[in-house]
């Protein structure tokens, strides 16, 4: 296949109108809250603040959605990227029981936030499937599941290789594992209707407007920040960051604590009707076991979506490129039966890993944010927004303990501190987890 065939644009931005804003509006001096980032996570957030009654302006550095919201491969998936056994080491059981049972409420609140706000945006809780890349990987999952059941009460389903084929239309795999409960979304259409949903409440959107520098700053005899931007300054009483992969340096701690890793998507073109339900019989969203791994699944209109670490490093015209060639191959690895299919849109987009792999919120140097979704962003982004909105307004829960378990657990820097926000160091973690794929 010529690659040059290839369309180099976001497949799901063809599918969807984003909302508009006023260009020619002024930024207002003072505002209760503003919010970095125009993405699921700023959204979110700008949406429910606003319906508290909060004056917010949300800084978005390009147009709505622009970064990983509107990028992704549209996957609403509960858990973590860490397995349960795992957490429970770092965290002990009952923190990582409200991080699990925090997972699953992602779900939820990313269907309510749908439902209430009226988004067209194909979300259908069609369940995932992990597929195992080794026998020894499809071992752990008769563990995983028997403790997820056990200490969160939540069923997962292990599907042996030789009953595979009722659910995935490749044969490379040793099993899998099924959650019933996570979803699939047009993440466009969806990152479209929050910015419409925040506007609605009330806050205000400036595109193109790039947050350069925060100070703490009074005014009128209450402390503050002042915001400087490409588009003049602002006052703000509390300051939310919502950055993720495209944190910057307007933001030098929070940048040093989050690793920018690309991640690319191919899609086909149409596929007929029994080709598509040969490859994905129940149209779930599927995922491999390795740490290099591919996650695919069919669009709501047939058209195979095959993403990948496939290149380390974010996107530019080299690694989009050399992407697709890559992903191609990986996909007809998976699924032969697509090798003569064209693809015809290949892109890429940024997301943000914690050095321990883990979300993070609450505040750093007296600003809030939330961060580090590492591939799992769209529920837990939508959840993250919604949260912190309730700790931003001052919403205490039981005991006053905000209810969010993300919030106040250690968040790492790099070790010897040999990082300032540039990853020089992607190249070589892009070849350790191939050899940890490889090893294991």
């Amino acid at each position: 296949m010529p690659i040059m065939t290839l369309c180099e644009q976001n497949y799901w931005l063809t599918t969807a109108e984003m909302p508009t804003t006023d260009a020619s509006r002024p930024l207002p001096q003072r505002v209760d809250i503003a919010v970095i980032g125009a993405g699921f996570t700023g959204l979110s957030a700008a949406r429910a603040l606003a319906k508290r009654g909060a004056q917010v302006a949300v800084l978005e550095s390009e147009t709505i959605g622009w970064g990983a919201s509107s990028r992704n491969g549209g996957m609403v998936l509960t858990g973590m990227k860490l397995g349960v056994n795992q957490l429970i080491s770092m965290y002990g059981r009952e923190l990582t029981r409200r991080m699990y049972a925090a997972s699953l409420a992602t779900i939820d609140c990313v269907e309510q936030m749908i439902s209430d706000e009226a988004i067209d945006c194909d979300f259908s809780r069609c369940g995932h499937l992990e597929v195992a890349c080794k026998q020894k990987h499809f071992d752990d999952y008769a563990r995983q599941a028997e403790v997820i059941a056990r200490e969160f009460n939540h069923q997962l389903r292990v599907v042996r290789k030789h009953e595979l084929n009722t659910e995935i239309g490749s044969s490379i795999y040793y099993g899998g594992m099924v959650d019933e409960v996570s979803a699939g979304a047009n993440p466009a259409r969806y990152v479209a209707g929050l910015g419409r949903a925040a506007m609605k409440a009330g806050a205000e959107i400036f595109e193109h407007t790039r947050v350069e520098g925060l100070q703490r700053e009074s005014s009128q005899g209450e402390s503050g920040w002042k915001i400087t931007t490409s588009r003049g300054t602002l006052w703000a009483r509390e300051v939310f960051v919502a950055t993720s992969g495209y944190t910057g340096n307007a933001t030098p701690a929070l940048q040093k604590r989050i690793i920018p890793i690309g991640s690319f998507i191919i899609t086909t073109e149409v596929l007929p009707e029994a080709l598509a339900h040969e490859l994905s019989p129940r149209n779930r969203m599927i995922y491999d076991s390795k740490n290099y791994l591919y996650y695919y699944r069919l669009t709501p209109d047939r058209r195979m979506l095959f993403g990948g670490r496939a290149a380390f490093f974010p996107e530019n015209d080299q690694t989009i490129r050399r992407s697709a060639e890559i992903l191609r191959r990986g996909m007809i690895d998976v699924y032969p039966q697509l090798r003569d299919t064209k693809v015809e849109y290949v892109w890429g987009g940024t997301l943000d890993f914690a050095f321990d792999i883990m979300p993070h919120a609450g505040q750093l140097d007296g600003m809030y944010y939330a961060v580090g979704y590492a591939g799992h962003g769209v529920a837990m982004a939508t959840y993250q927004g919604q949260k912190m909105a309730e700790l931003i307004a001052g919403e205490k829960t039981a005991g006053d303990k905000p209810e969010n378990p993300f919030v106040g657990i250690p968040f790492p820097g790099a070790p010897l501190g040999l990082y300032n926000g540039k990853p020089w160091f992607l190249p070589f973690a892009g070849a350790w987890y191939k050899f940890l794929d490889w090893v294991s």
